[in-house]
C-alpha cells in the first residue's frame, strides 16, 4: 500500500477518538472510513496503524481517570508489600483487571491471521454492528441496573473482560458494546458498566498498540501520520469520555442501538451496490 497521509491520519484519529469508547465499534467505523478513502482495510499496515492510534484514546483514559488509577495502583502496591492490605477492593480490582485481560491476549495472538485476514471484511463489520445492537438492546432491558462499581467481583471482571473477544473476532461488534452489555447483564448500573469497560480496555488496547507498532511502521504507515493520528485520537477521545459518562447517567443505550443498526444497514447497502468493496 502507499503510506497513509497525514490528512488521512487526522481523519482516522478523529474517528478513533470519537468511537473508541462509545458502544458503536471504533474498528468498524475506521474500516468504513478507510474504505471510503480507498485504503485497503485488510492491509497489515492499516490494521497496525489502527491499533497504534488506539493508544491515543487509551492515553485519554489514563489522564481522565488519573486519580482513580493512582488510587488503585497505590492499593495494589500496598497489598503486594503488606498482606493485611489485600482485603481492600482496589487491591483486588487491580488483579482482576490483569487477570481479565489474559483471555483476549491469548485469543488475539492465536487468531491474528484470521483477525487481519477474513474477519477484517466490511461484510463482517456490517453484520456485527447489527448483531451487537441486538445484544445491547437485550442487555439494557434485562439488566436490573442495581449494582455499583464497588459491588463488582472477580467473576464480573472475568466475564466482562472475556467479552472483549467478541469485538476482537468480529470487528463491528464493538469492544465497548460487548463489555458494557455483559456488565449490564450482570446487573451493574450503566455508569458502573461504562467505567468498568474503560478500565478493562486500558491494558488490552495499550498492549495491542505496542504489539502492532513494528508492523505499522515497517509496512507503509510513516511516523508522522502515526503521531498525528494518535494525537488527534487523544484529544477527541478525552471529550468523548466526558460526554459518554454524563450521557449514560441520564439515558438508556437506545440511541446507540438505533445508530448501530442504521450504520450496519447503510454499510450493507454500500457493499451490495459496489460503492464499497468488502
Amino acid at each position: 500500500m502507499s503510506a497513509i497521509s497525514i490528512g488521512q491520519a487526522v481523519i482516522l484519529g478523529a474517528v478513533e477518538g470519537v468511537t473508541e469508547f462509545l458502544p458503536v465499534s471504533s474498528t468498524g467505523h475506521l474500516k468504513i472510513v478507510e474504505g471510503l478513502m480507498g485504503i485497503p482495510v485488510d492491509d497489515h499496515a492499516v490494521v497496525g496503524f489502527s491499533a497504534v492510534i488506539q493508544v491515543g484514546a487509551i492515553a485519554a483514559v489514563l489522564v481522565y481517570f488519573a486519580k482513580d488509577i493512582a488510587r488503585i495502583l497505590r492499593a495494589w502496591a500496598r497489598g503486594i508489600a503488606d498482606p493485611e492490605q489485600r482485603y481492600r477492593h482496589d487491591y483486588k480490582f487491580a488483579w482482576w483487571v490483569i487477570l481479565a485481560t489474559v483471555p483476549v491476549v491469548v485469543v488475539g495472538l492465536a487468531a491474528k491471521p484470521l483477525i487481519q485476514g477474513p474477519l477484517a471484511s466490511l461484510w463482517v463489520v456490517a453484520g456485527s454492528l447489527i448483531a451487537g445492537s441486538g445484544v445491547m438492546f437485550a442487555a439494557d432491558r434485562l439488566g436490573r441496573h442495581k449494582r455499583g462499581e464497588d459491588d463488582t467481583s472477580l467473576s464480573d471482571a472475568m466475564l466482562v473482560g472475556g467479552s472483549q473477544i467478541l469485538a476482537l473476532l468480529f470487528p463491528g461488534f464493538s469492544r465497548s458494546g460487548a463489555t458494557m452489555s455483559t456488565a449490564l447483564l450482570l446487573d451493574l448500573d450503566r455508569v458502573a458498566a461504562t467505567r468498568l469497560s474503560f478500565f478493562l480496555g486500558i491494558p488490552a488496547l495499550t498492549g495491542a498498540g505496542i504489539y502492532e507498532l513494528k508492523d505499522a511502521l515497517g509496512t507503509g504507515a510513516g511516523a508522522a501520520p502515526l503521531i498525528a493520528g494518535t494525537a488527534v485520537s487523544f484529544v477527541v477521545a478525552y471529550a468523548s469520555i466526558a460526554w459518554l459518562l454524563k450521557f449514560v447517567s441520564q439515558h438508556s443505550f437506545n440511541a446507540f442501538v438505533i445508530y448501530r443498526v442504521a450504520v450496519g444497514l447503510l454499510l450493507f447497502g454500500l457493499l451490495g451496490t459496489g460503492v464499497l468493496e468488502g
